[in-house]
């Protein structure tokens, strides 16, 4: 006694309907402004979490280039829809860490997405920003 064949028809449609929701992957380029030294390195992380941003967690992707002008540009690519946020260091002397003054303030170049105006690191909410499935371009302004 063989199975009815009335189940294979609507199961095939199931699967081709779940492979049509698959995640999109997209490509973030972010562009540096105002790159002041062209000695030591420009780092970029990109996040993905409150956790990631505040040192907890690892960045989605990372990469970092000696400068070559006064802008830069740097593509991430596959990145799954969703919300980011990305943080720059210039290490200008090379010494592998961002320097700053007596008093803690940074003398070194930095830059966070959405360019926010604020005297310390910006929070999560105010760095993050959303890669939709056509992919994203953000520009950021070094201080």
């Amino acid at each position: 006694m063989s199975r009815p064949k009335h189940y294979a028809l609507p199961l095939a449609l199931v699967l081709a309907c779940l492979g049509a929701f698959q995640v999109q992957a997209a490509d973030l380029t972010v562009t540096l402004h105002d790159v002041r030294a062209q000695t030591g390195l420009l780092k970029l992380a990109v996040v993905d979490s409150q956790a990631a941003w505040d040192g907890q967690a690892k960045p989605v992707q990372a990469e970092g280039a000696p400068p070559q002008g006064n802008v830069a540009t740097f593509v991430f690519k596959d990145l799954a829809p969703g919300a980011y946020a990305v943080l720059v260091t210039h290490d200008e002397n090379g010494n592998g860490k961002l320097d700053s003054n007596m008093i803690g303030m940074p003398i070194e170049a930095y830059g966070f997405s959405n360019n926010p105006n604020v005297m310390r690191k910006p929070t999560w909410d105010e760095a993050r920003f959303e890669v939709g499935g056509q992919g994203a371009a953000i520009d950021i302004t070094l201080r």
